[in-house]
């Protein structure tokens, strides 16, 4: 586990933005699962500025860890999201692009992209193995759509299950863990101090950190790094700007 952390926002932006190029240099496709959230915006408006000319986006192809059954419109959509801060600002061909279709009949649709997945998707041991995962963390310790409640999901044989958000009731598709812990690389981005509690547990194995679906990103053959700003990191360092491994 790395954990990098910055003096801001904006700053978790530039460090994984040059990341996220350096994983992108080469011949190969880059297969890559979006998270959706506030830190993702930040990410993908700094991308698109800094980075929108210096990447090929030709050899990357974009996928969604979890996403809301609505519409591709909707205000909630984590694609709608990806479009507006980012997609709507680079070359890429819509090709590259596969969508979670949240306005489908929500098992069928984590069917459908469950052999998406299967099908585009390189394996390692039998199972489809993304280039990069880019996860978020939720106040509650969620990550991807698996929820505290139902974090039984995470074990689940599936590539892709329905979730039910604890709160709204709100349908979601959702990668399971074997897809997550499967990657080449997974990145959490995570600020805020409303985040800080959760990370000391999970980072520091401590108090109820084994209840949060956070903790179970174990990648098994990849790395796993935390990209944080010092609020979301206060509880593990009080270093900012530094990285610690």
């Amino acid at each position: 586990m790395k954990l990098k952390i910055s003096d801001s926002k904006e700053q978790v932006a530039k460090e994984f933005s040059e990341y996220f190029k350096e994983i992108a240099t080469g011949d190969k496709s880059i297969h890559v699962a979006l998270s959706g959230g506030s830190t993702p915006k930040i990410v993908f408006d700094y991308m698109a500025a800094h980075f929108g000319n210096e990447i090929d986006w030709s050899k990357i192809k974009f996928y969604w860890g979890d996403e809301r059954c609505v519409p591709p419109t909707d205000s909630e959509s984590n694609y709608k999201m990806t479009v507006d801060h980012l997609l709507s600002k680079i070359e890429i061909s819509s090709f590259n692009i596969f969508r979670v279709l949240g306005e489908n009949d929500p098992e069928g649709e984590a069917e459908r992209y469950s052999q998406v997945l299967d099908t585009e998707l390189p394996k390692l041991n039998e199972i489809p193995q993304f280039d990069l995962v880019m996860l978020g963390m939720g106040d509650d310790g969620h990550t991807v759509s698996i929820f505290p409640d139902s974090i039984s999901l995470w074990d689940a044989s599936e590539n892709c299950v329905v979730a039910t958000h604890p709160d709204s009731g709100q349908k979601r598709v959702t990668i399971t863990g074997k897809i997550v812990n499967n990657a080449k690389a997974v990145a959490f981005l995570v600020t805020g101090a409303g985040k800080a509690q959760k990370v000391q547990e999970i980072i520091k194995k401590e108090n109820d950190f084994a209840l949060y679906p956070a903790n179970l990103v174990q990648p098994s053959h990849g790395e796993l790094i935390w990209f944080m700003d010092k609020d979301a990191a206060k509880g593990i360092s009080q270093n900012p700007s530094s990285t610690i491994l």
